[in-house]
Parts: structure tokens; sequence; C-alpha cells
């Protein structure tokens, strides 16, 4: 049977922002494999760190993900232009020949760049998210074939909803008042009036997307736009090989740390559920929104929203997912640790400041005393002072509930026949997630570390040492703690008296309690 999607997409093409991200980067390598009909895929890529877009573009075809099609399919290859530009300029700064190419050609569009610092200031995240989208929408409306506009956006960016639907709410404040405000303050008076604007927000990046929403609803149904909501997406599912991720950013980043012996504590309810969603699962519905939405008769009178969640059939969480991550780093452990890897998860935020205070920052000051002692470069406070202001971040989104409509979401399979059905999966109830976590920490390993297989007997006796090492470190600091005890309240040090030879003989303690008979 054959692929009516790649059929609609036959002789199209496409153009996507944010390509050299994660998400942007899949979504290419999935069009260019299984909708190889496709016309071509436009790129916006700015120039960085001294490299062009077409070097970066050489560069993104070197990296496992695009492994695939190297072997298989390298003929399309071609159909990937980078067009140099950047959301932070008017007409996106490309060079006006090949904006009028766009223009004329275009009938698809994916705009996903996007700052996705979530501790950014605010300024940064409406320049980038609010007003990026704003000169990405005044682009799209000169397009003479539009027949698409997918806007990405997150789930996350309405805090002051129970439920979320598949809908756009009202924003804060009017998007074009707050930009215009931008315009004029200064970064020192736009962060002292941060908390006042984003009102219930917990961060820039959730604020400046729920504006950009509405300015995509804005231009809504001039051209055919919709809005795409994932929630925390996660490595790949299966393609185009299991576990890809190339950044730290979100649980794997989490993962990583604590295998690494850095992160030993976090504030996260257990039992609440991990709402996340593979790569590919999102890019697999990403793409076929365009073809779903021009299947339909009329345009609908709202813009339509797409809820990439799994909603209600949920049944992961955060503490099942710590658990399996435990298990798989020792198992699959990472070469160089800090420290064990034996971090919790802590309900009381209280708890969990003494344990960051205990775990995280005495540790930090000590090795870089060490460092100081051997002459060498001093690092360890300063990345926790970074990761103690990513996790204060992260933990709004780990200590509450969310829930989601999937209607639209789950109404995508309903319109595929058997070949694009296979081709595209987004059932997220198929996942087994002990096999899905184990898949993304070696991915993490193999593809964010560098690190090999072939390394891992290594790694696991650097392990093994660390764990009698804890197990020291642990017996000691206990030990200690009774210690003081006994020293400051009678009452406890009378207690232990009655422990007799066993108490007697423990180091401290046992000297303490009856030094003096």
């Amino acid at each position: 049977m054959a692929s009516e999607v790649n059929e609609w997409y036959r002789g199209r093409k496409v153009f996507v922002t944010g390509a050299s991200g994660l998400m942007g980067k899949v979504l290419i390598e999935k069009l260019l494999y299984n909708v190889s009909d496709i016309g071509c895929v436009y790129a916006l890529v700015r120039s960085k760190r001294g490299k062009t877009p077409e070097s970066r573009i050489e560069d993104m075809w070197k990296l496992p993900l695009f492994s695939r099609i190297r072997e298989e399919k390298p003929h399309v290859m071609k159909k990937l232009i980078p067009v140099t530009g950047d959301i932070l300029y008017d007409d996106l700064g490309i060079e006006k020949a090949q904006l009028e190419k766009i223009y004329d050609e275009v009938s698809v569009v994916f705009h996903f760049a996007a700052s996705l610092r979530l501790e950014a200031p605010l300024k940064e995240g409406l320049e980038m998210n609010t007003k990026g989208t704003l000169r990405v929408l005044d682009v799209a409306k000169k397009m003479k074939n539009l027949v698409a506009f997918v806007h990405l956006s997150t789930a996350f960016c309405y805090p002051d909803y129970e439920r979320m639907a598949e809908k756009v709410h009202d924003p804060p404040a009017n998007p074009h008042d707050v930009l215009r405000a931008v315009s004029w303050l200064s970064d020192e008076q736009l962060n002292l009036l941060a908390p006042s604007m984003m009102q219930k927000h917990p961060n820039s990046y959730t604020y400046s997307k729920r504006l950009a929403e509405a300015l995509v609803k804005e231009s809504y149904p001039q051209i055919p736009a919709v809005v795409v909501r994932p929630s925390i997406v996660t490595p790949s599912y299966k393609e185009p090989t299991p576990g890809w991720v190339d950044n730290l950013n979100g649980p794997i980043g989490l993962m990583i740390g604590a295998g690494k012996g850095v992160i030993r504590t976090m504030h996260c309810y257990g039992y609440y559920h991990a709402e996340v969603i593979p790569v590919d699962i999102a890019i697999n519905a990403i793409i076929l929104i365009p073809f779903y939405i021009n299947t339909k008769i009329e345009r609908p009178p709202e813009i339509p929203v797409f809820n990439l969640t799994s909603g209600d059939d949920r049944n992961t969480t955060w503490k099942e997912v710590l658990d399996i991550g435990k298990a798989t780093v020792r198992k699959f452990p990472f070469e160089g640790p800090l420290w064990y890897p034996n971090g919790n998860i802590r309900h009381s935020k209280i708890i969990h400041e003494l344990c960051v205070f205990f775990y995280h920052i005495i540790p930090a000051y000590i090795i870089d005393f060490l460092m100081l002692i051997f002459g060498q470069k001093r690092f360890m406070v300063r990345i926790q002072n970074r990761i103690s202001v990513g996790l204060e971040v992260l933990q709004y989104f780990t200590t509450r509930e969310w829930w989601f409509d999937t209607h639209n979401f789950k109404a995508l399979a309903t319109k595929l026949n058997q070949t694009d059905f296979a081709t595209f999966p987004m059932n997220l109830a198929i996942i087994e997630v002990g096999p899905y976590i184990e898949s993304c920490m070696i991915g993490g390993k193999l593809y964010c570390l560098k690190e090999k297989l072939e390394n891992l007997p290594k790694a696991r006796l650097q392990n093994n040492i660390l764990y009698l090492l804890d197990l020291l470190v642990s017996v000691f600091f206990y030990l200690l703690m009774v210690y003081w005890l006994v020293l400051l309240f009678e009452p406890f040090r009378t207690l232990l008296s009655y422990g007799g030879p066993f108490v007697r003989y423990l180091p401290l303690v046992g000297n303490a309690v009856f030094g003096d008979t």
C-alpha cells in the first residue's frame, strides 16, 4: 500500500526554523528518509562560532542520527538546502533573492526555533520566542502557496489551568504591548518587572511561549496555522536509533548528572506522573499534522491545537523513572564519576535543601580546595551553582501534576492507511518503561558524553571502588553525628551506655560514651 503522507508531500518545499536543534534535526532526518518524494527542505541556520551554515550542515550529516540516510538514501541529502538567517532579524536576515524564492516555493512551515533556557532572562525569552515568532509569521504571510504553518509550543505554558484543553487561551497581557515595552526597557528594569509581568509563570520560557501562541492565533485564519504542544521531550524511542539525544536538556541531563554522582538530591513528588514524550514520537505527529488538517473540507473556526502528551493514559511515576534509572546506571555506569550514583528524590523542600548543603555544596568546596592545593583550576563550586539554578527551575515541573486533553493528537492516527500507520507510530502506550529508560541512559552515554561501551569494565571498576568509599564516608558521617549528640545531650549518652560492648567498640562513639569509665 502506497504512503498517502508521502504522496501529499510529493514535490512540496518545506521551510524549517530551529533546524540545528534536537527536534529540528530529527524532523529533517524523518522527512528525508520516510517522505523521500518531498521537494526540498529549506533549513534556516545561522553562523555560529565561526562556522557558516553550510559547514554546520556538513557537520550535521556526520552525526549518527543521519547514518541510515548516508547508508541507504544518500541521494536525498541534496534536498536539504541551508538558508543563512536568524529569527532575531526582520525578514529572518535572509538574503533578498533567496527570500523571494521561499515566498514562491514553500508550502509548509515548521517553526521550531526558540530559546530553551528555562532560567534565561525575560528579555532573551521574549526576543527569541515571542518576537522571533512574530518575525516568522510575517515571512509566512507572504508565502503564496502556504497550506500549513506548524508552531512548536510547549505543553506547560498555562500554569494557571488545572487541565490543558486543546485550544489557545487568552494571554496574561497583549503580546504586542509587552514587546513594545521590551524594546525600550533596559535589562535591569525588565528583570525588576519580570515577577509582576509573568504572574503565575515560573520562568521566561513558558511566559514567552504563551505570548507566542497568542500571536499565532491572531494570524489565524489568515494563514493556515496550528499550535503543537509537546510535553517534556526525551531521547528517541526507536528512530533513527533507540536513545538518540544530542543535548543535556530536561530529564537526560538530570540522569547523567545523577549518574556522574554530581546530583545527589532533587525536590520531586515521586508519586506524580512523569509527563514526557520521545522525540521521534513527537516528530511523527508533527509531520502528520499538515497532512491531517488538509484532509478536512473546511477550515475550523478556531486555530487547531495538538497536545502531544500521554494525557490520561500515563501510568509511570517519577519514582519509577528514578528507580529504573539508578538500576540502569549501575549496569551501564558512566566513566570518571565524581561520586557513587546514589542520589534520591525528596518530597520535603526543607530536607532537600539540607541535602543540597551536605551533598552538593560542602563536597564542591572540598574539591575546589583540593584543586587549589594542587595548583589546578577550580570548577566544582561554579558547576554546583549552575546545577542549583537548573534544579530550581526544573523542580517546578516535578512537584506538580499535569493533565491534558489529547483528542486531536489521538485523531491523527484515524486518517492513516496501514503503511503510514506503521511508518509514523504515535502510540505512547506501547512503550515499555524499563527498556526505554535503559536506551535513554545508553544514548546519553554514547551521544552526549561520547563514551564507548568497550570501556564498561573500567567504568564498573570505578563504580565499585566509589561504592565502598561512599559506604565508608556514610558510616563515618553518621558516627560523627552520634558523637556530637553524645557530647551535647547527656540523656542521649546515658541511653547509649546501655548498648554495652556493641557501643563501646564503635569508633568515636564508644570513647565518647565510656571514656570516663
